[in-house]
């Protein structure tokens, strides 16, 4: 089964080895049929601390690597 991917935006990278990761998701309405923004923030495993807050990175699941942390940073 493939590992879900996702992307958004590096908010925080305060923390060694991780970054908080805001993805923003949008789907209509199923009764209004108006367009809706969900957001959600995610920790990703980031081995070489190599992202910095505005950056827009793309996350895949992975095994839990911490007692947040169920997800990593892919590079490319």
């Amino acid at each position: 089964m493939p590992k879900r991917i996702l992307q958004g935006v590096v908010t925080s990278d305060k923390n060694e080895q991780t970054v908080t990761v805001l993805v923003e998701r949008r789907f209509k309405h199923p009764l209004l049929q108006k367009t809706v923004r969900k957001s959600k923030k995610y920790r990703a495993h980031d081995e070489a601390n190599t992202f910095k807050i505005g950056d827009m990175v793309r996350i895949q699941e992975c095994a839990p690597k911490s007692k947040t942390k169920r997800w990593e940073v892919i590079v490319g």
